[in-house]
C-alpha cells in the first residue's frame, strides 16, 4: 500500500495557474500508474489525467486537455498536476491516486476502480 499526500491547492483567480503536488511513500513509486481526479460538490469523482510509471505515457480528459499537464519525478516520489487557464468550473477537491502499472495501458485508467490508493484531497477554488 502506498500513502499519498496532496498539496498546492488554494484560491486562484480565473485564468490563473496552480501546480498540485502529490508525495508518495511506501511501495515502489516508479511501478505505479499515477492519476489525478477531482470531485465537485454533488458530483461524481472525475478523471483528469494519468501517467505511466516511467513517465513516458500520459492521458487526459477532454475537459482539461491543453490546459493541465501531469508529470512525475520518480527520484522524489512525487507526481504533479500543472493547471493553467483555470476556470470557475475547475473548482473541486483534487485527488491523486496510485494504481498498478498495468492500469495505464487498460480501459481502467480513466475510472476510479483502476486505482487502489488515494490521497486525502486538496481544495482548489477558482474565483470568477
Amino acid at each position: 500500500q502506498v500513502q499519498l499526500v496532496e498539496s498546492g491547492g488554494g484560491l486562484v483567480p480565473a485564468r490563473g495557474s496552480l501546480r498540485l503536488s502529490c508525495a508518495a511513500s511506501g511501495g515502489t513509486f516508479s511501478s505505479y500508474t499515477m492519476g489525478w481526479f477531482r470531485q465537485a460538490p454533488g458530483k461524481d469523482r472525475e478523471f483528469l489525467a494519468t501517467i505511466s510509471g516511467a513517465g513516458g505515457t500520459s492521458d487526459y480528459a477532454d475537459s482539461v486537455k491543453g490546459r493541465f499537464t501531469i508529470s512525475r519525478d520518480n527520484a522524489k516520489n512525487t507526481v504533479y498536476l500543472q493547471m493553467n487557464s483555470l476556470k470557475f468550473e475547475d473548482t473541486a477537491v483534487y485527488y491523486c491516486a496510485a494504481g498498478p502499472g498495468t492500469t495505464m495501458f487498460s480501459a481502467y485508467r480513466h475510472i476510479t476502480s483502476g486505482y487502489r490508493d488515494w490521497g486525502q484531497g486538496t481544495q482548489v477554488t477558482v474565483s470568477s
